[in-house]
């Protein structure tokens, strides 16, 4: 049996759910026909990667990313540092011929996906982006109903990402809202996923009008003094899409009392579907060809129980019938990922998808800046 050797570059809280997927796949997925070992772990002080050696029984401990790229014992790397450091060590894990899981967004800007991209011409590994609300039950079903036309032509839809975590002054700032290591804010951060959504069921985008605010023009830094913000709270985008629909998506880090609200609803001639995170063991289907009479006839929408039912060889343990979890997205994100790398076949959300994304919200913020219509 194949046995792939995993480096793990950065071990804050992406790291760790990246990892926690390599330490539950075998229980989720029963006789995979590949095994793993996590190999290395790289962060950026001694301690911090001494203990996340310990912590998960890693081979070794680094805090030079080249130690995890270049090792003669790993097959497959995982970037999830801060966004600026992206871009350096995806190119040096393609040029080293290893499998790529990025973490999203996959840069800073699309001038630096795009050299991301050059590199990846060279290559024929296989790549991967952490779009893990793909991977969902509720949002599978969803793109299988749409796929099967059973929404007919989508007319317009809606979609947001909301949090809170911006609304208290007080609180000292992360590097997500330092744009020097994030690039941006919330666009990039929630906004990376729900564009990524919206692009997976309803297609390529046409043209975006985006309007992007900061909450407080300055905030505390981790040290007590007071910096400049300038990574936005919030974005709102109107879009036309190329199959002539048109949306609504708005991300925000200052909706008071949200927690991790990621929601759609799209809108065809034939049907309609609809989903919320915060409710993920469902999704909302309107079939707009049943019988409106007597009375109301059969209108109206239904309630899925996509659950945990995944296809085989998911959907065993835990029960189908068990309420599912944010980390179970995760988990299926990177078996996809692996099994790609397994049978040699190109993955999807890729690399490739991942500076499409770059694109829309390279063009999200230009139509800021003009205050217009951006087309793509």
């Amino acid at each position: 049996m194949k046995k792939y050797g995993v480096g793990i570059i950065g071990f804050g809280f992406m790291g760790k759910a990246h990892a926690y997927g390599y330490k539950t796949l075998p229980l989720y997925y029963e006789n995979l026909p590949f095994s793993t070992r996590l190999v290395g772990v790289c962060t950026a002080h001694p301690d911090t990667a001494q203990a996340a050696r310990e912590l998960l029984d890693f081979e070794f401990a680094a805090v030079n990313p080249d130690e995890i790229i270049f090792h003669k014992d790993i097959d497959i790397i995982h970037i999830c540092t801060p966004n600026v450091y992206h871009k350096e060590a995806v190119i040096k894990a393609l040029k080293a011929g290893k499998h790529v899981y990025c973490d999203k967004p996959l840069t800073i800007n699309w001038r630096d996906a795009q050299e991301i991209l050059d590199v990846l011409d060279t290559t024929n590994v296989i790549t991967q982006m952490t779009f893990q609300n793909r991977f969902l039950p509720a949002v599978m079903r969803a793109r299988q109903l749409i796929e099967d036309g059973r929404l007919g032509r989508i007319l317009t839809f809606r979609a947001s990402y909301l949090h809170s975590g911006s609304v208290d002054l007080e609180k000292p700032i992360s590097w997500k809202q330092d744009k020097a290591l994030s690039g941006g804010g919330v666009l990039l951060d929630l906004g990376s996923h729900v564009l990524d959504l919206i692009y997976y069921l309803v297609g390529e985008y046409k043209s975006i009008l985006a309007e992007n605010t900061i909450l407080y023009p300055q905030r505390p830094a981790k040290d007590g003094s007071m910096v400049e913000i300038t990574a936005e709270d919030i974005s709102f985008m109107l879009v036309k899409m190329k199959n002539n629909s048109t949306g609504i998506i708005d991300v925000s880090k200052a909706a008071t009392g949200t927690n991790d609200e990621l929601k759609f609803e799209i809108y065809g001639s034939k049907g309609a579907v609809r989903f919320n995170l915060m409710d993920p063991n469902y999704l909302d289907f309107y079939d707009n060809t049943k019988p409106g009479s007597p009375i109301g006839g059969e209108k109206g929408f239904t309630r899925i129980e996509t659950v945990q039912r995944y296809p085989e060889p998911g959907g065993v343990f835990v029960s189908p019938k068990a309420p599912i979890g944010w980390i179970r997205g995760h988990v299926h994100c990177l078996f996809n990922f692996l099994s790609c790398v397994h049978e040699g076949r190109e993955s999807h959300p890729s690399i490739r998808d991942g500076a499409y994304i770059q694109y829309v919200m390279e063009k999200a913020y230009e139509s800021h800046e003009k205050s217009c219509w951006v087309d793509l």
